[in-house]
């Protein structure tokens, strides 16, 4: 099963092939969560107090014998990002025991006007909102409110779930990542202009009929669903909405005026825009609407001063110095994880790492989160003992590339101050020498499963590996030679792939390498990446029922008609059993003719957001449920009509998706669109060539071998007619 979809934020998978994904927001597939009137927001001005604020907020960076050479090397770096890396804007800010002494911007606040980017602009910063969450948590924690060991359902007693381990889950459970919950329910939650947040107070509903894929504990994966739930756990506690608290407990007391979610009335300009990468149509605002887990909006500066916190020096009234440093356990190492080296993944409460490459070379204490959401992406790195901190968000662009900035400006910083003799270089890699092999490492041959993919590895009595991607047939495939002690090196020497046995019984297969982003820095990467996959014998009945589905497509039909997801990219699957192993779709084991079970127990982020894919029959229609999203087969969508026609949007809400037949292409249409409605184009490519919600228009022309779909409240009623 191929997903197209847009995927935000970075990883490196094998042998430096750069994936979009880990730990990030938005970076789920349309299979489990899956980016018409537009929503009229009023616009309300700030109290004096908060624009006061906001002007002392753009004021001159504090005097500092470290600014200068730092300043210099954060502009370099920030222009780097709108140049080479794809970023339209990029905002960035150092702070230095106490004071902002390094702040600025690159690029544009938009491509269509004049206006100057500042320091007070806000960007979405994804999963950087899940500190925030944390934070809250933690003060509940501290006022007797929460145990974290406690269960969960001691606080909210009508959370349940079809599997019997949910009442297992703790609190600490939700924001280490190790819940065992699916991974991220984002149906209809990622809008443009919307903050509807149906979809979050319909999370409880959807976990009844969800299972987990791991006992709670057993191991930490990236876990959206964890940092919502405790979104509801503070609104639970506490008694005020997640906004509200916040506001009261965290945004308040630390002066964090450009700090909103999406439930604040604020000025929508300050937002800088966001674009899909190679358009200069500006996009409508991001709204995300989970914010517990990824739906805030700051500032690089107000994200310093969030950052107190966990300093030091810190004497901070919104946290106790003991519950700040208690985040910066090594959570990850109370489960299955693989080697504890130097890596940009390894959980504390919250964090993403608390022992941050390459900070740990200096022997420096260095937190640190990234966030993305489908076009807004940002870091945040702490040192608490030398009480510093870097933010850097950018509107484009990846988490990953502002946390190579963030962490080059804090290496720079800490030179100029002295606290380091100076910066290690890069590390270099020479070409691997190949030795021989032992004949029990190709027992590791075979099919290996990723929340990404499913892949070959083939290994010769020469000791080549031979590294194919099932999923992207395509794809070149990489060879690694055997150079002793269990590793297979890339042939530059950059990186190397292993195997281990876990104490589960899986065979996992380990990732270990450096990667140099050419004007940026050098980071790293380590840890599971994939999963061998066991045979799953089934009977030539039940093969031929799923052989069937193989090769076709399948479309959304549940997503609201101002998701962002329209736009970001196809909204469609497509049905691939495994010819090299039986009894597959993708990472899921079949089970029975409607029913394939996703099996990954993979820690840290490749066995995120999974779920299990459920075939079923309504009025005659053959649907496709994973998670919370619901998708119709290809033999259900008809061709559109050569001539005008209506469409209607029935009861169960549901998308009405067209293919775009030879009697159709190359001409164009006009739409009478009915409020809140909107319908998009597609390409043979399936590539989004116009969604009226973001341009505004009743005209299109279509595009060959294309589809079009029409979605909207129920009730809507589309009126479609062909014009010269």
């Amino acid at each position: 099963m191929v997903i197209k979809l847009v995927k935000a934020g970075l990883s490196i998978v094998l042998a430096l092939t750069i994936t979009l994904v880990p730990n990030t927001y938005v970076s789920a597939k349309a299979m489990n969560h899956l980016p018409q009137s537009q929503s009229d927001i009023t616009l309300t001005s700030f109290p004096q107090a908060e624009k006061t604020a906001l002007s002392q907020d753009t004021t001159d960076p504090a005097p500092s014998d470290t600014s200068t050479p730092v300043k210099k090397l954060a502009k370099d770096k920030a222009a780097t990002l709108t140049t080479l890396y794809g970023a339209t804007s990029v905002q960035y800010a150092l702070l230095e025991d106490g004071n902002i002494t390094v702040s600025g911007f690159s690029g544009v606040y938009s491509k269509d006007t004049s206006t100057p980017l500042t320091d007070t602009n806000m960007y979405g910063i994804g999963s950087i909102s899940k500190m925030f969450t944390t934070v809250a948590v933690m003060q509940l924690a501290e006022e007797g409110k929460v145990d974290l060991d406690t269960p969960v359902i001691e606080y909210i007693p009508e959370f349940t779930m079809s599997d019997p381990r949910y009442k297992d889950i703790t609190v600490r459970m939700l924001i280490n990542h190790s819940s065992g919950l699916m991974g991220s329910t984002l149906g209809n939650a990622v809008l443009f202009n919307d903050k509807d947040n149906t979809a979050y107070k319909n999370l409880l509903n959807t976990l009844k009929t969800s299972r987990l894929k791991a006992d709670p504990g057993e191991f930490s994966v990236y876990c959206n669903d964890g940092f919502t739930m405790a979104e509801l756990l503070v609104e639970k506690v506490s008694g005020e909405s997640f906004t509200d608290y916040m506001k009261e407990h965290i945004s308040a007391p630390l002066n964090l005026y450009n700090t909103k979610t999406p439930q604040d009335n604020f000025e929508q300009e300050r937002l800088v825009k966001t674009y899909i990468p190679g358009s200069s149509t500006t996009l409508p605002t991001e709204t995300l609407n989970m914010i517990g887990a990824g739906g805030i909006y700051s500032s690089a500066s107000n994200l310093c001063q969030f950052a107190r916190i966990f300093m030091n020096d810190s004497n901070s009234f919104v946290l106790n110095n003991s519950s700040a440093k208690s985040m910066e356990n090594k959570e990850y190492l109370n489960g299955l994880w693989s080697e504890d080296k130097s890596s940009t993944i390894n959980y504390g409460l919250g964090w993403d790492s608390v022992i941050t490459y390459p900070f740990d070379k200096y022997n420096i204490k260095a937190l640190s989160k990234g966030g993305d959401t489908l076009f807004y992406h940002g870091n945040l790195t702490v040192l608490p003992e030398k009480n510093m901190a870097v933010a850097v968000l950018s509107s484009g662009g990846s988490s990953m590339y502002d946390q190579v900035m963030a962490q080059e400006i804090l290496l720079a910083a800490l030179k100029a101050k002295g606290d380091i003799d100076g910066i290690l270089p890069d590390v270099t890699y020479a070409k691997p020498v190949k030795s021989e092999m032992p004949e029990n490492l190709k027992q590791y041959a075979g099919i290996y499963g990723s929340y990404g993919g499913t892949y070959k590895i083939a290994i010769s009595d020469d000791g080549t590996l031979t590294f194919s991607n099932l999923t992207t047939p395509a794809a070149p495939a990489q060879k690694f030679i055997y150079t002793g002690d269990g590793r297979f090196y890339f042939s530059d020497g950059s990186t190397y792939v292993s195997f281990e046995n876990g104490k589960n019984g899986i065979i996992y297969l380990n990732v270990s390498g450096y990667v140099a982003l050419p004007g940026l820095g050098q980071t790293v990467t380590d840890g599971y990446q994939a999963q061998k996959l066991t045979d799953n014998p089934i009977s030539q009945e039940l093969k031929a029922v799923w052989e069937k589905r193989n090769g076709k497509y399948y479309f959304l039909v549940n997503e609201k008609y101002d998701s962002e997801y329209y736009t970001a990219g196809s909204l469609y699957s497509k049905i691939s059993l495994l010819n090299e192993l039986e009894g597959y779709c993708l990472y899921a084991k079949i089970i029975d003719q409607n029913t394939a079970r996703a099996v990954l127990e993979i820690p840290g982020v490749f066995g995120r957001d999974l779920s299990d894919f459920v075939f079923y029959q309504d009025n005659g229609c053959e649907y496709l449920k994973a998670e919370s999203s619901v998708l119709i087969s290809e033999d259900e969508i008809k061709t559109m009509p050569a001539s005008a026609f209506k469409v209607g949007i029935t009861s169960n809400g549901y998308a009405k998706w067209y293919k775009i037949g030879k009697k159709s292409a190359n001409k164009k249409l006009k739409i009478a669109l009915p409020q809140n409605a909107s319908f998009c184009v597609y390409d043979s490519n399936n590539s989004c060539i116009m969604d009226s919600y973001i341009t505004k228009k009743d005209t299109v022309t279509l595009p060959k071998n294309g589809y079009i779909v029409f979605a909207g409240d129920v009730n809507s009623k589309f009126h479609i007619n062909y014009i010269k």
